[in-house]
């Protein structure tokens, strides 16, 4: 679906922002990028779906580099950016001039996607709060109904209302011949939402793992009376420490991807080593 092959990008060959990145997502997932601030999330988006251009390496769509920007390949992804800006027209002159780029749009869908997210058809876009904006937008992704679906940080800006309508028409959305990506660094919109999980710091993914692997390979919360194993790492709260822990026993808990991500960026190594040594997914 997805690879990205050695890619080396970034906006001053003095501080390369990749360096050797490898990547391959596939159809029927739900992806969370997540990252430090400044780390690459947009950018390394933008490089997936063409917008901008690697130094050397090659990100491509079922087997076409994205940065030939061919029509039969921007036909069959749709990106979405963190901001949005919509002209002066209304959403049913949007779909008209718009619709058109992408075969499989469906009118059906789109209404019944701004129905639930309570965002009126007939109203002026520009006229809109940005929130609206951003569900009229998400919206039509969704109904565009491409291969691809890349999304940047699409919680911003939306009431916790919406983000849970957002999380609910997303789930619905995913089928076996779509991949999802969603970049954000508000870990707890996308708990409950991604089944794979992309950690990128330092110039390259240092972690790739399905929500399931990690569930089964470690454990989340605090430390049990009869725990043989040290924790691969932990953090003070108002509950006392808590933390990740191997799971050998395969004990159920439920993935904290804030810990997690704290965990990854703090240059501790003991959860990537751990990872690497006991999974079948690659953990880089």
């Amino acid at each position: 679906m997805v690879r990205i092959q050695d890619l080396h990008f970034g906006y001053s060959k003095r501080v390369p922002l990749f360096e050797s990145l490898n990547l391959s997502l596939e159809r029927g997932h739900i992806y969370g990028l997540l990252g430090k601030n400044g780390a690459g999330k947009s950018t390394l988006l933008k490089c997936i779906v063409g917008l901008a251009f690697p130094w050397s390496g090659a990100c491509t769509l079922h087997g076409q580099a994205t940065a030939l920007r061919r029509p039969s390949v921007l036909a069959d992804l749709f990106f979405l950016p963190e901001e949005v800006h919509m002209p002066a027209i209304t959403g049913e002159q949007f779909v008209a001039s718009t619709a058109p780029f992408y075969p499989r749009f469906d009118r059906a869908q789109l209404s019944g996607y701004l129905s639930e997210l309570e965002v009126p058809a007939h109203a002026k876009l520009s006229a809109m709060s940005f929130g609206q904006q951003k569900k009229f937008m998400i919206a039509f992704a969704l109904a565009a109904n491409t291969s691809l679906l890349v999304m940047d940080e699409p919680t911003n800006g939306l009431d916790i209302p919406s983000k849970a309508q957002f999380r609910k028409i997303v789930a619905s959305a995913l089928g076996e011949e779509r991949c999802v990506i969603i970049s954000t660094h508000q870990v707890r919109d996308l708990d409950a939402l991604i089944d794979t999980v992309v950690v990128v710091h330092d110039r390259r993914i240092v972690l790739n793992h399905s929500m399931d692997d990690l569930t089964e390979r470690l454990r989340f919360g605090a430390a049990r009376p009869d725990e043989a194993q040290p924790a691969l790492y932990t953090e003070a709260s108002a509950r006392g420490q808590h933390g990740i822990w191997p799971n050998p026993a395969g004990l159920p808990s439920r993935v904290d991807l804030e810990l997690l991500f704290n965990a990854l960026v703090s240059g501790n190594t003991a959860l990537a080593t751990y990872l690497t040594q006991t999974s079948h997914e690659p953990a880089f």
